[in-house]
């Protein structure tokens, strides 16, 4: 058994071991050798790769899945109460375990680098994640998306260095204690678990106030919510705030985003030293992350000039619009972005580099609760593009809320003078994009829920339409 493995975590069972944060640590633990088992609602690559590391896997939940000689059941968040595994545990009595107190365990000993923000955590973590492995570091890391093939959202390596998203959605980020934390940015979101922006920066206060005594905060200088973290935080004794952005008292100045297609060319002053480097997605958003993950490493003492190179090697995340491919000169590209901020970045992001090209999107709203309050933004949003399509509300965890349906965002998006219209049968969304489509054109497929499934059957709809000669 590899070292660092905690004895509560020898056998541990996950509930929901599919998930982006679930799967990760269940592979960390089976890469330190423990005997990983689970349960799913569905199959998926996700599970097959965890197979492939050892772990038992099984369809379905049911309490029989649960091994008696199990240490501990590892849930998240999104678990309910009634689900029979977990009550199966309480009859055994063994110890439930959230999966935030899971990944604070494996980070015991190590230097971790904590990256957090309502958007850009996972991109920022694939950024340094990506950029130390190329360094020969060999960080571990847990991300919440794929790097390149399923389960590649995290590993157990022998460097000293872990990288973590730390989700502020449940206040599960306040279990960690990183040498370095990243706030990206911090917006009203997740209403089921806050009610206001002062909760917000309550929450986000706490996180700051886990990280080790002599650590560094990396925060976003012209975020206002950051900004505001920032300055409440600023004198605590053993902290290090260190501030990026395109503002000229940055201590990271960012001074040229340079847009080369779907790249980009950054150009950042750091302790009164120019670098530019090559940041292999388009977009400012996504150049801003890149230089949040910069200043994390030189934080843990990585060169500069070494970790700005580096970056240049990372090429993208799944679902951070990555291209799914093009049928008769159509390109479909998939964004998992579902906050009317990340809409708008990365609708932005493909106009600047798409010139001429009409950007149709199909856009799937998450969670009633964010659509109830968020509906109108993501409306506006849609208006950026040249033509959407919206389909219902993805529930994801929650029960639906009367009176609340996408008819919200068509509302806004109809009244800001967005072409848009409602697809209310998701199967027949192929052929509605495939009858819309000319040559040329860019479709975004834009959601956290399985709108991405949508990506190869559209492909697959516009090469019938239009052959390719």
């Amino acid at each position: 058994m590899k070292p660092g493995l905690p004895t509560a975590m020898e056998r541990p069972h996950f509930i929901g071991i599919g998930g982006a944060g679930m799967s990760g640590i269940a592979k960390i633990l089976a890469q330190r050798g423990a005997r990983v088992a689970g349960s799913d609602a569905r199959d998926s690559e996700t599970a097959q790769a965890l197979r492939a590391h050892g772990a038992t896997v099984h369809v379905g939940h049911a309490a029989g899945h649960l091994a008696d000689d199990s240490t501990c059941v590892v849930v998240s968040s999104a678990i309910r109460a009634d689900n029979p595994e977990l009550a199966r545990a309480a009859e055994l009595g063994i110890p439930v375990v959230h999966r935030s107190d899971a990944l604070a365990a494996l980070m015991d000993g190590l230097r971790p680098i904590a990256v957090a923000g309502t958007h850009g955590k996972t991109t920022t973590t694939s950024m340094l994640a990506v950029s130390l492995s190329s360094l020969g570091l060999d960080p571990s890391y847990a991300i919440g998306g794929d790097l390149d093939a399923p389960g590649s959202n995290a590993h157990h390596g022998e460097g000293d260095i872990f990288v973590a998203e730390a989700d502020e959605s449940d206040r599960s980020f306040h279990k960690y204690a990183p040498q370095v934390a990243i706030i990206l940015n911090a917006e009203l979101d997740h209403h089921a678990n806050y009610a206001s922006m002062e909760e917000i920066y309550e929450s986000f206060e706490t996180f700051v106030s886990k990280v080790v005594p002599g650590g560094t905060l990396v925060v976003a200088h012209g975020q206002a919510g950051a900004a505001e973290i920032a300055a409440r935080v600023a004198g605590r004794e053993g902290l290090r705030v260190v501030t990026y952005g395109e503002e000229a008292d940055a201590d990271v100045r960012i001074t040229k985003i340079t847009p080369r297609g779907l790249t980009s060319e950054v150009t950042v002053v750091l302790d009164g030293r120019m670098l530019t480097f090559t940041v292999s997605v388009p977009g400012r958003h996504y150049a801003h992350n890149a230089v949040a993950a910069l200043a994390a490493g030189v934080a843990l003492g990585i060169p500069a000039h070494n970790l700005a190179s580096a970056l240049g090697k990372y090429t993208g995340v799944k679902r951070r619009l990555q291209l799914k491919g093009e049928a008769a000169g159509v390109q479909v590209i998939d964004s998992y972005a579902h906050h009317p901020t990340e809409m708008t970045a990365d609708l932005e992001a493909i106009r600047g580099a798409a010139g001429d090209s009409r950007i149709l999107v199909v856009f799937q709203p998450h969670l009633f609760s964010r659509t109830q309050e968020l509906g109108k933004e993501m409306g506006l949003a849609l208006a950026l593009a040249d033509a959407s399509v919206v389909l219902d509300i993805y529930p994801a965890r929650e029960d639906p809320l009367p009176g609340v349906t996408s008819e919200i965002i068509i509302e806004a998006a109809r009244t800001a003078g967005a072409d848009v219209a409602a697809e209310h049968d998701k199967d027949a969304v192929a052929e509605v994009i495939a009858g819309m489509a000319k040559p040329g054109d860019l479709v975004l497929t834009m959601g956290a829920g399985d709108v991405t499934d949508l990506g190869p059957l559209i492909l697959e709809s516009i090469g019938l339409a239009r052959p390719s000669n």
